[in-house]
This record gives structure tokens, C-alpha cells and sequence, in this order.
């Protein structure tokens, strides 16, 4: 496989396990952030937006103290003999699931505040269990929640440049995603190969983004399906 190739499909497989663990770790939080009147809520809100206004390399710049050997996950990691996360694809993965938690949390719990609260009340009437009440009528009714804040998260996470090359660096096969690998063609001067992974980027957000409009679209009242 080329470096090309290399650099795509790892990019490809850690924008996929983001996402996947983002859906399960941002739904209990979207679903507290919607329900709750906790006065916690406005600086957890707070603390899920925070990359948003971060520059990416001051967030990786904080994740690889805490990640490092002096740190306290970086010391956590090396007394259960994992080894330390940095410039590891597992790094990159925890990286990049803080990096793209509010395009998963922020559109699901939009969703969550959409759905009305007798629909909720009737099924417990009906003696649904909380649980039961979560999966038989939320999710089914903030289906295009999860679907917006799947496709955000999958093309966040591809997108990212900043927090991976700190936190990952520039290992080919192991943490050299393709953002990584369009810079290192600029900086080679190689603009012909730098040109066909970037217009290939820019092709695929404009796929995202249509797809996205169009489910959107299909879920809005009023729009013929």
C-alpha cells in the first residue's frame, strides 16, 4: 500500500472509531445537558464547547502534558504497564473523541430538546420503564440528531490537523493521517500529490455536507419524502 493509501486509510479508520465512541459517549451527556436543571449544566455545556474555541494546538498541547510521562494520565498508563499514548494511534484516538465531542453532544442534544414531553409521559402510563421509554421513543424520534452528529463527527475527525500532529506526530502507518500527509507535500514542495489529496478532501466535504442538507431535509415537517 502506498504512503498515499497508508495515510487515507488510517484517517479513514480513526474518523470511524471517533465516531462510533463519541454516539455512545455523547448520548447520556446530550440526554443529561437536555433534561436536566442541575446548576452543573452550564459549565459542563461550557467545558463540551471548549474545543470549539480552542486552537487546536493548544488543546494538543495540554493533551500531551496529561498524556506525557509527568502527567496524570501518562503516569496512570505506565503504572498499569500500557505504555504512554503519544505518537500512538491509540493517543490519537482519545485525542481526537475530546476534539470532536461538541459535533456529536451539541446535535444530539438539540434533538433530545425537540421531542415532546407527553409522548415521554404516555409511555410511562403505559408502565415503560426509563430505559424502555429512551429506546423505543427517543431514539426513534431524534434519529436525525444521531445522523447529523455522526456525519459531523466522521468529517470533523478527518478534517483534523492540528491536535493529531501534536499528539501523534508523523509516523507513516501509524499516526500519519491524511491532513499530516498533505502537509508534508507542501513542505516537500510536491504540490502535484498535495493538489490530488486536497482536492480529494474537498470533494468529499462537499459530499458531507450535501448528505447532510438532505437528511435534514428529509426529516423536516412540511418537505415532500
Amino acid at each position: 500500500m502506498s504512503p498515499e493509501w497508508q495515510a487515507v486509510w488510517l484517517t479513514l479508520k480513526l474518523a470511524g472509531i471517533t465516531t462510533a465512541l463519541l454516539l455512545v459517549i455523547g448520548t447520556p451527556i446530550a440526554w443529561w445537558l437536555a433534561r436536566t436543571g442541575h446548576w452543573l449544566r452550564q459549565p459542563v455545556s461550557a467545558v463540551v464547547a471548549l474545543p470549539l474555541v480552542l486552537p487546536p494546538t493548544v488543546l494538543g498541547f495540554y493533551l500531551l502534558i496529561v498524556m506525557g510521562p509527568d502527567g496524570a494520565l501518562g503516569r496512570l498508563m505506565e503504572n498499569l504497564g500500557l505504555g504512554l499514548l503519544p505518537f500512538t494511534f491509540e493517543g490519537l484516538v482519545l485525542a481526537s473523541v475530546i476534539y470532536s465531542l461538541p459535533f456529536t453532544v451539541q446535535p444530539l442534544q438539540t434533538a433530545f430538546l425537540t421531542i415532546n414531553q407527553s409522548l415521554l409521559e404516555t409511555a410511562a402510563t403505559l408502565r415503560a420503564s426509563p430505559r424502555d421509554r429512551f429506546f423505543s421513543v427517543v431514539i426513534p424520534l431524534a434519529r436525525p440528531g444521531f445522523l447529523t452528529a455522526a456525519v459531523l463527527t466522521f468529517a470533523h475527525t478527518v478534517g483534523e490537523f492540528g491536535v493529531v500532529l501534536m499528539i501523534g506526530g508523523n509516523i507513516p502507518g501509524e499516526t500519519k493521517v491524511l491532513s499530516v500527509a498533505i502537509f508534508d507535500h507542501v513542505e516537500a514542495l510536491e504540490y502535484t500529490q498535495a493538489h490530488w489529496l486536497s482536492a480529494g478532501m474537498v470533494a468529499f466535504s462537499f459530499v458531507v455536507l450535501v448528505s447532510l442538507y438532505a437528511l435534514n431535509g428529509r426529516y423536516q415537517p412540511g418537505v415532500v419524502k
